[in-house]
């Protein structure tokens, strides 16, 4: 069976926060803890004009992929509910391949 993961499209993260209020609503989550968490990077100046400013959701220790969605054939509900589409769930190996393509992308893939 392939192993699955999440791949991130940081780039576009609008900073929403959809992510973490619907993951905090499927699996139950706790005040003060989270399956995914978004983070600011910046804002700083790179030189003149360039300026480094990023959203970054990171999935924590409690992300299961949504384990009991996945088993009925569902996507994970953060990338279901990601309003700009930056988040992809798929096999690890299919997955990888994408990160070929363009730079700022994570992949996220629990054991």
């Amino acid at each position: 069976m392939a192993r699955n993961g999440i791949l991130i499209d940081y780039e576009y993260c609008s900073n929403c926060h959809t992510c973490e209020v619907i993951c905090k609503m499927e699996q139950n989550i706790p005040e003060g803890k989270w399956g995914i968490k978004v983070y600011e990077i910046g804002p700083w100046n790179i030189e003149g004009d360039r300026w480094q400013l990023t959203y970054m959701p990171v999935p924590t220790d409690m992300c299961d992929l949504c384990a009991s969605r996945t088993e009925k054939g569902k996507l994970p509900a953060c990338v279901h509910n990601c309003y700009t589409g930056v988040m992809q769930f798929g096999p690890v190996e299919e997955l990888a391949k994408e990160l070929e393509k363009k730079p700022r992308q994570v992949l996220f893939a629990p054991r």
